[in-house]
């Protein structure tokens, strides 16, 4: 079953589609500021390994124009927050375990809303990003395993988890990515090995 969401914000509406195979183990929320080319190529790894997938933008279509949009972590944060509820109110998502799959800009607003919904979320995993932005009481507030995934060569992705380990109080774990490697196989074994747990 594949499925249009809209999400009506004061800004404006965001955009986000949901599929479904048969019988899912979990359900990952892909966020994003706005599409990318490989969003589907990361909800097609997410469902060979047997999870609902629901990617949705951040982002009105006014937004994406301004570069800095992605940088306003507290209203991305409540857009995650937003998005979150509205799965648990939703007939075909509502049962199923939640996590979180963000990448770059995104991670910080992800660290926020999952301390924030530490019912609802059960993993979120990052793929580089700044997430010594979420601030030290967010990060002390998450409950949820956090896997951060880089690529090779992040380096300052790689330094602001070290600077944000001295307040991550639940269990993380930091994963190179190999150059070209799919960022979202490692995320669905861990969030597999949770869902199960």
């Amino acid at each position: 079953m594949n499925r249009f969401i809209t999400l009506q914000t004061p800004h404006g509406s965001l955009h986000g589609h949901l599929e479904f195979p048969d019988n899912p183990c979990g359900l990952i929320l892909i966020a994003r500021a706005h599409h990318a080319a490989e969003d589907a190529a990361i909800s097609s790894c997410f469902a060979e390994f047997g999870c609902a997938t629901l990617t949705m933008e951040l982002l009105t279509a006014q937004e994406v124009q301004f570069p800095d949009a992605t940088q306003n972590v507290p209203r991305l944060t409540q857009r995650l927050i937003d998005i979150l509820d509205m799965t648990r109110k939703d007939g075909d998502m509502e049962a199923l375990p939640l996590a979180i799959f963000t990448s770059g800009d995104v991670a910080p607003a992800a660290i926020r809303a999952a301390a924030q919904r530490d019912t609802l979320v059960k993993a979120v995993a990052c793929h580089g990003g700044l997430i010594d932005r979420a601030g030290a009481q967010a990060l002390k507030l998450l409950v949820a395993p956090l896997l951060m995934l880089f690529d090779a060569d992040d380096s300052i992705g790689k330094t602001a988890y070290q600077r944000a380990t001295s307040h991550l109080g639940g269990v993380h774990a930091m994963q190179l990515v190999d150059i070209g490697k799919d960022p979202a196989a490692p995320a669905a074994i861990w969030f597999l090995g949770l869902f199960s747990g």
